[in-house]
């Protein structure tokens, strides 16, 4: 059974609050190493380009990393989704990055990508339809 868009937003929401824990956390270091002086450019130089990519990087690691090893963030986890390819298996690397690469494109537009399933014949979002994924709500 594929799932509809208000338990995807509250799985997001979910995750939205275990990343920003992480950013926060990530960012004390930064302001440790740096003697407590903001992270911008007048202050670190090009360094503040290196703390942007480290955002990413464990935005993308947490959301990627959870869905190929165990088809589900925190968030999935609590709202019980999985997310997986049609045949049950889980994603691949690749298909985990491909994804999370359209589900940031479809939620970014007021989710108008994720709103979608509500059109498409297999009730699939952009992100699954356009990484060969599902998210399946677990019983």
């Amino acid at each position: 059974m594929n799932v509809g868009f208000w338990r995807r937003f509250a799985a997001l929401l979910y995750d939205a609050l275990l990343i920003i824990a992480v950013l926060l956390l990530y960012t004390a270091l930064a302001l440790f190493a740096t003697g407590g002086r903001a992270i911008v450019a007048q202050n670190v130089g090009g360094w503040v380009y290196l703390y942007y990519t480290g955002e990413i990087a464990l935005i993308a690691g947490y959301y990627a990393l959870s869905c190929h090893l165990t088809g589900h963030t925190l968030g999935m986890r609590a709202w019980r989704l999985r997310v997986q390819r049609p045949d049950g298996t889980r994603l691949s690397l690749a298909q985990a990055l491909l994804r999370l690469v359209w589900a940031v494109t479809a939620w970014l537009p007021f989710a108008l990508g994720v709103l979608w399933l509500y059109v498409d014949r297999e009730r699939l979002a952009l992100q699954d339809r356009f990484s060969g994924s599902r998210v399946v709500r677990l019983i």
